[in-house]
C-alpha cells in the first residue's frame, strides 16, 4: 500500500453539533493537514488523561489494555488509520510477540488511546488524508480548544479560587476517585498556577 503518513494530537474539543461527542484533531507530521475525528465521551476521557498526565485511581479499559500486552510481552509496534467509509475511520493495531507480527482491527478513539499510554506511533495513509483531511489554520484549532476551556474554566474558576492549596489537593484527589477527570485537570492546572 502506500507510503504511511505520521500523525500527532493537535487538540481535543467538544462537538457543538452532538452531545457527549469530541472531535480529536491529528495533523501530519510534515504536513498542514487534520484529520478530524469524531470520538464518544468515554474515549476522549481516556486520551485526555493521558494528554493531561493524570492517573486514574482504578485502571480504565485503555489502561488494561495496556497492562495486559506488557504482561503477555506483547508490542504495540504502531496504529494505523487504514479506512474511511461512510466517515467512519477504520484503524489496525499492528502487534508484535515472539517476532511474530499480527493486525489486530480496532476502533480509531481505542487505537489512539493505547497509542498514547504505549507512545508508539500512529499513521494514516495519503488517500484518506486526501478525502477527510481539513487545513486549519493553527490559531484556528488552538481558539477552539480555548473556547472550550473558557467555558470549563467560567463555570469552575470562583469555587477554586476560594480554596487554599491544601483544600485544592483534597478536591483533586475527591475528583480523581469519583473519576471527574476535568475537574481533575481545572484543579491539577489552579495548583500549577499557585506554585
Amino acid at each position: 500500500m502506500a507510503d504511511k503518513i505520521e500523525l500527532n494530537i493537535v487538540g481535543l474539543t467538544s462537538s457543538h453539533s452532538q452531545r457527549n461527542s469530541y472531535t480529536l484533531i491529528l495533523g501530519e507530521e510534515n504536513g498542514e493537514l487534520k484529520l478530524p475525528v469524531v470520538i464518544g465521551g468515554y474515549e476522549a476521557q481516556s486520551i485526555a488523561l493521558v494528554i493531561e498526565g493524570l492517573k486514574p485511581q482504578r485502571p480504565l479499559t485503555h489502561d488494561l489494555m495496556h497492562d495486559f500486552f506488557n504482561n503477555y510481552e506483547i508490542t504495540l509496534k504502531e496504529v494505523i488509520i487504514n479506512k474511511l467509509d461512510e466517515g467512519v475511520f477504520y484503524s489496525t493495531l499492528v502487534t508484535k510477540k515472539e517476532g511474530k507480527i499480527l493486525n489486530i482491527d480496532a476502533r480509531t478513539s481505542d487505537a489512539i488511546a493505547l497509542a498514547l499510554r504505549v507512545k508508539c506511533p500512529i499513521y494514516t495513509y495519503k488517500s484518506i488524508l486526501d478525502d477527510a483531511g481539513i487545513q486549519y489554520e493553527e490559531n484556528e484549532t488552538i481558539e477552539m480548544q480555548h473556547e472550550d476551556n473558557a467555558i470549563k474554566e467560567t463555570d469552575n474558576q470562583d469555587d477554586l479560587n476560594q480554596l487554599n492549596i491544601d483544600e485544592l489537593n483534597i478536591e483533586l484527589e475527591k475528583a480523581l476517585k469519583i473519576e471527574d477527570y476535568a475537574r481533575a485537570a481545572l484543579l491539577r492546572d489552579e495548583i500549577k498556577n499557585r506554585k
